[in-house]
């Protein structure tokens, strides 16, 4: 037992004894330099860490990464040698990232001629954020009813395909795009740096986030699963104009620093490259679930739910006769607002029943979900349905030929003909074109619309006029024509006349 004691006396003997010898010999290396002449650079030129640089592993000598992302917003001034470069956004502002092909020739060649996915995440950069994220995200969604962290400016955007946006995840975007070619992806970062710090004084000091890329290549289903490259940037975001202010004030502080102070910081660069990183450890965006279109408050373009790419099959949409009504129950309306893309909110009306909803006026729900979903909000809630371009009337002539070649002994005792009436089908148009209303009354006879040869209007001394796309487009709201069929030269098929 007293042996057992004294061992760890003699370690701490020994230990003293190793730390003053590297503290003699660190002594030894200032005074061989003299004290003046010491500096950062002098210390890195020596041997021993020249040494300790060779014996890097041979691989990350010169390695060139197959894809390279640049981020068009200048690093600050004020970050240490050796330290991840520090960028200022400012919120709602469109920042520029090229997606550049850094591949060496014969390098990747599967995904020639293809297309790569790409993600991107607005992440946090402290890892004490990043246990509690979840929890973060939703306090920013409960404040922020209707916003997302991250969007994409879509017109301003150069070579992206099916750009995408999950209504629950509000920082994460992604979409498709040829390496071959020129992309340019504009983004926007909408959350503030200080709207994740504790309240406790004025002038908090906002908190770092990440901007992460992950792409992935297609695998033999088809399927977006094949991890490629990630990169990742350490961002600031501040109130409009407000990361124009931080910037100029580094550069400032920096200014008034002697050179030799200079020394131990990291130039100002125009543009932020993004380092490699470890692929962002969520699995579920890379799944082949359904995520859906691009839809965003934000942004002046929104592409809808059919634009599908090769991995995402289009969801099919909702019942035209999905109406609310004031019987449904909360569960009820909750499916309901899943149902029709509204599972952004659902938090927000979790006890609302279809009553509850349906009372809500047009500036309530605006101001709840904000102006784009507000107003979609409010038009679904009253079943507003889309009035088509044009209406028209038809009528098929063998039903009224019949109707008028009743015998004469059908009349009343007071000497008036029954009466008949003759049922016309009502033809709604959006495209106003010949081949959209060639499939319309394909329809009304329960045809294929293959089996309509050519359709005709009756023109001045019955002649048969061709309909073209600039007819239709002249035809007048709610106009009345008799069809008319005639057999077509190649079996099983009609021309069709509209009198």
């Amino acid at each position: 037992m007293a042996w057992a004691l004294k061992l760890p006396l003699a370690d701490e003997v020994i230990e003293s004894g190793l730390v003053q010898d590297f503290d003699a010999s660190l002594s030894g290396i200032g005074q061989e330099l003299g004290a003046g002449a010491y500096s950062m650079s002098d210390v890195l030129a020596l041997p021993i860490f020249k040494q300790e640089e060779s014996s890097l592993p041979p691989d990350n000598e010169n390695e060139i990464l197959p894809f390279q992302y640049v981020l068009c917003a200048a690093t600050s001034p004020a970050v240490k040698l050796h330290d991840e470069t520090l960028t200022y956004l400012n919120q709602g502002q469109s920042y520029e990232i090229r997606m550049l092909d850094n591949r060496k020739l014969g390098e990747l060649p599967e995904i020639n001629g293809k297309l790569v996915k790409s993600i991107f995440r607005v992440v946090f950069h402290d890892r004490r954020l990043q246990y509690t994220e979840h929890q973060q995200l939703e306090g920013w969604r409960w404040n922020r009813p209707g916003d997302r962290i991250l969007d994409i400016d879509i017109p301003m955007s150069v070579g992206i395909i099916d750009p995408r946006a999950n209504p629950t995840q509000l920082n994460t975007v992604e979409f498709l795009w040829d390496p071959a070619k020129r992309t340019s992806v504009f983004i926007q970062v909408h959350c503030i740096s200080t709207e994740f710090t504790m309240r406790k004084h004025g002038g908090e000091k906002g908190v770092p986030f990440r901007v992460q890329i992950d792409t992935f290549k297609e695998n033999e289903n088809g399927e977006y699963t094949e991890h490629l490259h990630s990169a990742s940037c350490q961002i600031k975001v501040f109130k409009p104009k407000g990361a124009d202010r931080k910037q100029k004030t580094d550069r400032e502080k920096m200014e008034k620093r002697t050179p030799h102070e200079k020394e131990k910081y990291q130039p100002s660069y125009e543009t932020t490259i993004l380092t490699e990183c470890s692929p962002w450890p969520e699995i579920t965006y890379v799944s082949n679930s359904p995520s859906p279109g691009f839809n965003s408050s934000h942004s002046s373009f929104s592409l809808g739910e059919g634009n599908g790419s090769p991995s995402h099959q289009p969801e099919p949409p909702p019942p035209a006769t999905d109406n609310l009504l004031p019987t449904t129950t909360p569960q009820e309306a909750q499916q309901w607002l899943h149902r029709n893309r509204f599972s952004t909110f659902t938090r927000l009306f979790t006890n609302f029943s279809g009553a509850d909803l349906l009372k809500l006026t047009r500036d309530d729900v605006i101001q709840i979900c904000g102006p784009a979903d507000g107003i979609r909000l409010f038009n679904a809630l009253k079943g507003r349905m889309v009035r088509p371009r044009l209406t028209i009337y038809v009528c098929q002539e063998s039903l009224q030929l019949r109707e008028q070649q009743q015998p004469q002994q059908q009349k009343n005792e007071d000497g008036d003909s029954n009466g008949t009436f003759f049922v016309y089908h009502a033809v709604y148009l959006e495209e106003l074109t010949a081949v959209e209303l060639t499939e319309k009354i394909a329809q009304l006879f329960s045809i294929s619309p293959r089996q309509i040869s050519q359709i005709y209007k009756q023109g001045p001394t019955g002649i048969h006029v061709l309909i073209s796309d600039e007819m239709i487009q002249n035809f007048q709201e709610e106009a009345c024509f008799i069809l008319d069929t005639m057999k077509a030269e190649t079996n099983d098929s009609y021309h069709v006349i509209l009198k």
